[in-house]
């Protein structure tokens, strides 16, 4: 297994507590010159498909490292830590789909291990504290160059966790849809990728009339922000290249109530 420069790090364990800084700090003690870069440690708490949806739309920007994820509502409980081999990057977290949609992401799993070498583990190991006691420690060494078959026992690729895809549906005008993810501005980014935007009809210029249980909203199609007035709610392909909802200058989740897992229909005048 080739040396990593770089080990990404995403959680839910906020920012107020120590714990991220002792998990670099266990990273480091490991492989001194290794570069972290945090992604976020701002997931809500156990939301895994949140930090599922954030690690995947950061991990093509990244070059080759190994990613760190933990978010696990279930902490402490039965079930697998693993590292995944996947598009010449390591995925290193808990097996509950949140690594799922990063490495399919990166191209799909090619080999993978559940964590069972003692041996890499901080030597008091806490049951409720992985990130620190077992996953930094091993990725880390995975990083510095430990072959991925020393870090535990081979599982198979197709035993792994995934979560279920969101509903994308493309019709004849429209789409049905649902929310992936809402961004720390109120965005609403949904299912449909910016690449099929144009079949479904969405093309700057028209109108998209989104329909949900509890609402609906007629909104322009535009490029940019700067294409409404102020206040004013528009549709959009958002950096990511999905089609999203938006307030200029606004929070559209907030004002429409809408989260993740929502389920739309879009139609196109």
């Amino acid at each position: 297994m080739a040396q990593f420069n770089c080990l990404t790090f995403l959680t839910d364990y906020g920012l107020e507590d120590a714990f991220v800084a002792v998990c670099h700090a266990v990273a480091s003690q490991v492989a001194p010159d290794l570069r972290i870069t945090d992604i976020t440690h701002l997931i809500p708490h156990g939301d895994i498909r949140r930090g599922a949806a954030v690690l995947a739309q950061a991990v093509p920007y990244i070059p080759p490292a190994v990613h760190v994820a933990v978010v696990d509502p279930r902490g402490g409980t039965p079930r697998r830590d693993v590292a995944v081999y996947a598009g010449g990057s390591l995925f290193v977290g808990p097996d509950n789909g949140l690594l799922s949609v990063a490495i399919a992401v990166a191209g799909g799993a090619v080999r993978a291990v559940s964590l069972t070498n003692r041996a890499l583990w901080r030597e008091t190991t806490a049951a409720t504290f992985h990130g620190r006691d077992i996953f930094m420690p091993v990725a880390a060494r995975l990083a510095a160059g430990l072959p991925l078959d020393e870090a535990g026992d081979r599982i198979e690729v197709t035993s792994l966790v995934t979560l279920p895809p969101p509903e994308c549906r493309i019709t004849t005008g429209g789409a049905r849809v649902e929310v992936v993810t809402v961004d720390g501005f109120g965005n609403v980014q949904l299912s449909l990728p910016g690449a099929d935007a144009p079949r479904a009809g969405l093309t700057p210029g028209r109108t998209v009339t989104l329909a949900w249980d509890g609402g609906e909203l007629a909104v322009p199609f535009v490029t940019t922000f700067g294409e409404v007035a102020p206040g004013e709610p528009l549709c959009y392909r958002d950096g990511g290249d999905w089609v999203a909802l938006a307030v200029a200058g606004g929070d559209a989740a907030r004002r429409f109530g809408l989260r993740a897992g929502t389920r739309m229909t879009l139609i196109v005048t």
